[in-house]
């Protein structure tokens, strides 16, 4: 069998869908966090919603809550891996739609494969090859023309928006989560990892992420929050946004995902995964009518030839002369 009927067999139905439910869920989620605005505080936002999916979970993670003793001896590493994975990257998302449009946000936030090499380099040694480094100024110049909407000259007299700000944080905070997972301890390698499964390892995640979260609920009722309070508590349109959240975003997404990898590999779902500011701009334009503007799909294909330079999808080679020109032989 040739390598393309191979390649084609891997598409089936199921994995065409399992590619392309978590972009349209995480968009929907940067929406639906943008809908929210007013109603629901962004860092209670993202406590209730994990603490939801941990109660959605607790029959799929019996092995996790039924043995204690396998995550709190490695606290250490689990309580950074769930306040970076749980307690952060999702509460700067939602605090980065107060002030920029979902579109804003995931296309910022589909830089993440750029902070993850930087972050590779400066925390763990790897190196850095030429077309990594021309893979990352396009995709940074990419983030930095939406963040310029368009107009470079307005470097000149910056004036920085917080929402950009937030997201640029939680796409470096989910780089140092995803080179924690890749590079974990070793008690959590091999035969010294608890038999978890995608449930329970997940489960443990928000247990400890909900650590960092209702810290955060604390301190922005304490110190921000003085309009919206505790309303939402009775608000029918809050509790079915975060019914959404933990259960779209959250949980089907982060399974179909973890099928998409096993099956295509993890390139080729991490294009896909990209596709997450095209559907934004589809949501956005339908539920928001915030049509996007000249400046985003070009942003969009800065930071997809960016990705695609870096992890070798396009042959660096191509680009690079072998020596000087010849004419052919004979002529």
């Amino acid at each position: 069998m040739s390598a393309a009927s191979v390649s084609s067999s891997l598409f089936t139905w199921r994995v065409i869908a399992c590619l392309l439910l978590p972009p349209i869920l995480w968009s929907a989620n940067a929406v639906v966090g943008r809908l929210m605005v007013g109603i629901l505080p962004p860092v209670t936002m993202n406590a209730v919603r994990w603490l939801l999916v941990a109660l959605i979970l607790l029959p799929l993670a019996r092995r996790a809550w039924g043995h204690p003793g396998e995550w709190l001896s490695r606290w250490r590493h689990l309580i950074w891996l769930g306040g970076l994975g749980v307690g952060c990257y999702n509460a700067m998302q939602y605090l980065a739609l107060h002030t920029a449009s979902p579109l804003n946000v995931t296309l910022i936030g589909a830089s993440v494969p750029v902070w993850m090499m930087l972050v590779g380099r400066l925390a763990y040694g790897q190196v850095l090859q030429t077309r990594q480094m021309v893979g990352a100024v396009l995709s940074i110049a990419g983030v930095m023309l939406v963040m310029s909407q368009g107009a470079w000259a307005t470097f000149a007299h910056w004036q920085w928006v917080p929402g950009d700000l937030y997201m640029l944080a939680a796409s470096l905070a989910w780089a140092v989560y995803s080179w924690m997972l890749a590079k974990p301890p070793s008690d959590m390698i091999g035969p010294e990892r608890p038999a978890w499964t995608w449930a329970d390892f997940l489960w443990v995640q928000i247990v400890f992420g909900l650590i960092w979260g209702a810290f955060g609920t604390a301190l922005e009722h304490t110190l921000v929050d003085h309009v919206l309070g505790w309303a939402w508590l009775t608000d029918p349109w809050a509790w079915a946004a975060l019914v959404f959240v933990a259960i779209g975003p959250s949980i089907v997404a982060y399974q179909c995902w973890g099928q998409a990898v096993q099956a295509v590999g993890p390139t080729i779902s991490a294009f896909f995964g990209n596709l997450t500011p095209l559907f934004a701009a589809l949501w956005s334009l339908a539920l928001l009518g915030e049509g996007p503007r000249w400046y985003h799909p070009v942003a969009l294909l800065l930071i997809l030839a960016g990705i695609a330079l870096s992890s070798g999808l396009i042959p660096w080679a191509q680009f690079q002369r072998r020596g000087p020109l010849r004419p052919p032989k004979g002529g």
